[in-house]
């Protein structure tokens, strides 16, 4: 912990107005004093950042001076085109003061260049008859991942200026829950971030349809490595190591050619030959088979399924494969066309735009953006019209036989039993190694 004490700017207060913070501070000194007699079996000391989050914390617990109510934690953040000191004053301290803490910061940060967004939290004591500006107790900012600048009253009423840095620990998190609300919320509420359950959206894309087959309540289990702060924060998260969804599990393994790929408890390859849902959350608007053409009002067979999906959201290569035509196609708009091993094609039709570098002759991979949902062509909204081509003939994409993946053997297959037992003692609660066991029931709407 990094302290400053600006000089030029400080503010004084009655001693009065410091005895909650004076209290804590004679309860620190007292414990420094005791801390070479601690008895066999005492708790041991606090650590220099356990003192500097009580020293952080301080300006919420004192007594404000006379004529001032007890500190209230403000939550500011800074609006687009507002200096600093603006933001500081709309928390309700007078001009002066706002001005002065600015400048405090200003030891040790650029205050001129601050972007829209800045969120900072401000502990202030309001007059106790509602009578002109509140008084400034505190600041508190976050600077980084892992640490924090606090701007508070001292025990002498300087306003000084602190640096509060976390240590930050790798750990191996088992999260334990259940979903209610979408996947994402509740994954979020045991420390996942959206990137590792985006990774198991897309895993599972190819076992199970996300608006179909999940249902409030069902269990999942996710272990991932994460950079942790003390206070529990993630900030960086790791592998996604292992991850189980409606009674279907999928272990991380890294092939002796060094391609990681996710297997099930036998060693099969997750990655089916062709993903059951092209678009990520989409549902079922128009079965394979006799309909009537919404555009065209009369009975024709539709070759293929419809996806219904907000204009713009990503459509993923089924498999992988070549394009073998990204153009304009009559009634069926901006249309892709990969082809793949063994006879099997698939098509994407009503595309808003082509994904990156979509052409002809391009080699994609299973779950890489083709293109974006759209209504070109013959559509009375954006959908994603999806086909799936064997031997040049169309069959119906749900309920397709398609070829399965690739399965472990040998070696590799003895290497994956050593890892898959590693994770299985994680998950029973038996592994050594530093682990967190986050469970939770996520309360509402069953909505991504």
């Amino acid at each position: 912990m990094h302290e400053f004490d600006p000089r030029r700017s400080t503010f004084r207060v009655a001693p009065k107005a410091l005895a909650g913070t004076a209290a804590l501070f004679g309860l620190f000194v007292a414990w420094k004093a005791l801390d070479g007699q601690r008895a066999p079996g005492a708790p041991p000391p606090l650590s220099p950042t356990a003192v500097a989050a009580l020293q952080h914390t301080a300006f919420t617990q004192a007594e404000a001076q006379p004529g001032f109510a007890r500190p209230e934690t403000v939550q500011v953040k800074v609006l687009r085109g507002e200096t600093l000191e603006g933001a500081v004053q709309r928390a309700g301290v007078a001009p002066a003061e706002a001005r002065q803490a600015v400048e405090a910061l200003g030891q040790v940060m650029n205050t001129t260049k601050i972007r829209a967004g800045l969120a900072f939290e401000a502990a202030v004591a309001k007059p106790r008859e509602d009578r002109g500006p509140a008084r400034l107790i505190g600041l508190s900012m976050r600077t980084g991942p892992a640490s924090t600048l606090t701007l508070s009253r001292s025990f002498d009423g300087a306003m000084r200026l602190r640096e509060l840095d976390e240590q930050i620990r790798a750990e191996t998190t088992v999260a334990d829950g259940e979903i209610h609300g979408s996947l994402y919320e509740s994954a979020a509420k045991l420390g996942a971030t959206p990137a590792i359950t985006a990774q198991v959206v897309k895993l599972f894309a190819h076992k199970l349809d996300f608006q179909r087959d999940i249902k409030a309540g069902d269990d999942f289990k996710l272990v991932f490595g994460r950079q942790v702060t003390e206070s529990g924060r993630t900030i960086d998260t790791g592998a996604l190591e292992y991850a189980e969804l409606h009674g279907v599990k999928f272990y991380r393994f890294e092939r002796d050619g060094g391609e990681v790929d996710y297997f099930d408890g036998f060693g099969k390859n997750v990655r089916g030959f062709l993903l059951r849902t092209p678009v990520d959350g989409a549902r079922i608007t128009s079965k394979f088979g006799l309909r009537r053409h919404p555009v065209l009002g009369y009975t024709r067979a539709h070759q293929g399924i419809d996806f219904g999906a907000g204009s713009g959201t990503p459509i993923v290569a089924a498999g992988d494969g070549t394009v073998v035509e990204a153009r304009r196609w009559a009634g069926y708009g901006n249309w892709v066309r990969v082809r793949h091993s063994s006879g099997w094609e698939t098509g994407y039709a009503h595309m808003s735009r082509y994904g990156k570098g979509i052409r002809a002759g391009m080699k994609v991979r299973q779950g890489q953006v083709i293109g974006y949902v759209g209504s070109t062509g013959l559509a009375t909204g954006p959908h994603l019209h999806y086909e799936v081509w064997k031997g040049g003939r169309r069959v119906n994409p749900v309920g397709a036989k398609v070829p399965q993946g690739t399965i472990l053997a040998g070696r590799e297959l003895g290497r994956f039993n050593a890892n898959k037992a590693r994770i299985d003692r994680l998950l029973a609660g038996g592994e050594a190694a530093p682990q967190a066991l986050a469970q939770a029931n996520v309360a509402g709407p069953l909505a991504r």
